[in-house]
């Protein structure tokens, strides 16, 4: 999972390394505070997903990480499976227009993007801690399996 840092300047996408190396990065994706002009919570990342990996690693339904450039503008995306996520729109930044990022912390970072920034970088999950901010998410219940039934007497 992508960690997310975010002090009163700057949010910072922290990879991991085999994130960095199925995007194709060397580096962390920064994006100034003053540059992010809306935070959306979604259901299902792979529907914001638009263009074409380049470069990027994209299996479908899997795994998409990496740089999506398309006539709109480019994208970074790390989504997994179909998990809840964030799309981040930027404006001015000199990379990228979005952020789309599968997260179980999408609330909190809404919620310490409106609160003051800090003076060091803290983690969002951090931040939301301390505000109460994180909700409890039901555990899922398992399939019931059909029971076989046995094959008719012949």
């Amino acid at each position: 999972m992508v960690t997310l840092l975010l002090d009163s300047t700057r949010l910072e996408v922290v990879l991991s390394g085999s994130e960095r190396l199925m995007a194709f990065r060397k580096g962390n994706v920064v994006a100034e505070r003053s540059a992010i002009a809306k935070v959306q919570l979604i259901d299902d990342p792979w529907t914001w997903l638009r263009g074409v990996p380049s470069p990027g690693t994209h299996l479908r339904g899997v795994v998409a990480i990496g740089t999506w450039k398309s006539a709109g503008g480019d994208d970074f995306a790390v989504v997994r499976r179909h998990r809840p996520g964030v799309v981040i729109d930027l404006e001015g930044h000199d990379e990228f227009q979005r952020l789309v990022m599968t997260t179980r912390h999408g609330l909190a970072l809404v919620q310490a993007l409106r609160v003051e920034g800090a003076a060091e970088q803290v983690d969002v999950v951090e931040i939301a801690a301390e505000t109460g901010a994180i909700p409890a998410i039901p555990a899922r219940k398992p399939r019931a399996r059909k029971a076989s039934s046995p094959a008719p007497a012949v």
